[in-house]
């Protein structure tokens, strides 16, 4: 069931950002009276599943789930359909119409999903608010596990700025504004410093694949695992908070992970509090240093979490200013993908990978989060100056209208050929990557 849901939601989401966007295309393109020969969810080569012909348009379904089109009369796109060009224009077809109605219908897409990502974060936030851990009540610094550490970051240290920018908030983003940044400035010791961000460690973040790497220094609240074992055996229960381990005070959960580790084999004694009550209960530590705990981090996190209500007109800003951030960072994940030493072009994902990142039980605020991300990928994917895709279209109408002349037939034949070939390659690293990941489990 659980496999069904992520599948059912990731086709969704897919659905409805096509369909948007070739509408996008296609209701300016037949306000300029341009005709419109098909309409297409997914790619159709050789047989389609559904269509059906109204008016000039044919409205399809292929079966390769790869995204969709509309094909323009007149235009030169990857159907490559030469003999039509051949022809002399109709005054219906695309390349009949000025360059700015042309510049309008290949942009249109773009800006539809650009608009439907800015709609989407409005509504989240006017309805869920937005949950976060302000940086200034973290006072007792960030817990450091061996994938921070190589980044550069020690425990206790406060983060302050990323790249000279204020850090306010610790939510879902900062491991990733920590990932895109170049340097860090943290208060440790009583002291400011700043540091570069090191490309070892962020290669390791990700590939511990999505883990979390930057944590509060948590109160040492207890989760007790529900299968038999020592902690379980001595009494301990769930939601315990542990103050000290053998009489010696403790604050945190990494400096009760040390003090376990170090009595590895041996009987510890546990004071811990419990509904107000002060326990001390004796516990063996198994020769793996452990005894059955672990922190519950979501009762830990939610005594430091606050949720900022936003109104309807607060949240227009709110999400315009949401969704030019969610922009930048995807433009500036290259410098991940290209780095030599990261080499975050193996980490990227297809579909089949992005179908596991989906959560297993249905979730609104994540499906509609994760559609608005995706939106902008998309506006931004799509913009890119390649040939086949908007964003080449649009490099030829601004040499168009630049120039005061259109580039020969010719050669906007090769662009698309040209075109074609790059995004087919990309997508076989891709679907290569998943494939891959696949194999290795």
């Amino acid at each position: 069931m659980g496999v069904f849901i992520q599948i059912t939601s990731f086709v969704l989401i897919i659905s409805i950002l096509v369909i948007l966007h070739e509408l996008g295309h296609f209701i300016p393109a037949k306000l300029f009276k341009t005709k419109v020969e098909k309409f297409y969810l997914f790619f159709d080569p050789w047989f389609s599943i559904v269509k059906k012909k109204i008016g000039d348009t044919v409205y399809g379904i292929g079966w390769l789930p790869l995204g969709g089109y509309v094909k323009i009369a007149g235009m030169i796109d990857e159907s490559m359909d030469k003999e039509q060009m051949e022809k002399p224009p109709q005054p219906w077809e695309f390349r009949s119409k000025p360059a700015w109605q042309r510049l309008i219908i290949m942009l249109g897409g773009v800006i539809v999903n650009f608009l439907l990502a800015w709609v989407i974060y409005v509504s989240l936030f006017n309805y869920y608010g937005e949950s976060y851990i302000p940086v200034d009540q973290i006072k007792d610094g960030i817990y450091v596990d061996e994938i921070s550490e190589k980044i550069g970051l020690r425990t206790g240290d406060k983060i302050l700025k990323i790249d000279g920018d204020k850090v306010e908030k610790l939510d879902k983003y900062l491991s990733i504004d920590i990932l895109l940044g170049d340097e860090m400035t943290v208060l440790r010791d009583g002291k400011e410093v700043t540091f570069p961000l090191s490309d070892e460690g962020k290669k390791a973040a990700l590939d511990s694949q999505g883990r979390n790497f930057v944590t509060p220094r948590f109160a040492p609240v207890i989760t007790v695992d529900t299968t038999k074992t020592n902690a379980r055996e001595a009494g301990l229960l769930t939601n315990d908070e542990i103050l000290a381990v053998n009489g010696s005070k403790v604050q945190f959960w990494d400096e009760f992970v040390t003090k376990i580790k170090a009595n590895s084999s041996k009987e510890v004694t546990i004071t811990l509090k419990r509904d107000g009550s002060e326990l001390m209960l004796p516990v063996q530590v198994t020769d793996s240093a452990t005894i059955g705990v672990g922190l519950n981090s979501r009762e830990a996190r939610e005594r430091l979490i606050v949720t900022k209500e936003y109104g309807f007109f607060e949240s227009i800003p709110r999400g315009l200013e949401e969704t030019v951030n969610v922009l930048v960072r995807q433009v500036k994940q290259f410098k991940l993908i290209f780095n030599p030493i990261i080499k975050g072009y193996e980490k990227v994902k297809g579909p089949i990978g992005i179908v596991e990142m989906m959560p297993a039980s249905w979730n609104w605020e994540f499906f509609w989060g994760f559609m608005a991300m995706f939106s902008v990928w998309l506006a931004f994917l799509n913009i890119l100056p390649i040939p086949a895709l908007d964003g080449g279209h649009v490099m030829f109408l601004l040499y168009e209208i630049i120039v005061g002349k259109a580039p020969s037939q010719k050669v906007m034949e090769i662009g698309q050929i040209v075109g074609f070939v790059i995004i087919m390659s990309l997508m076989v690293v891709i679907f290569g990557n998943d494939i891959w990941n696949l194999i290795k489990g």
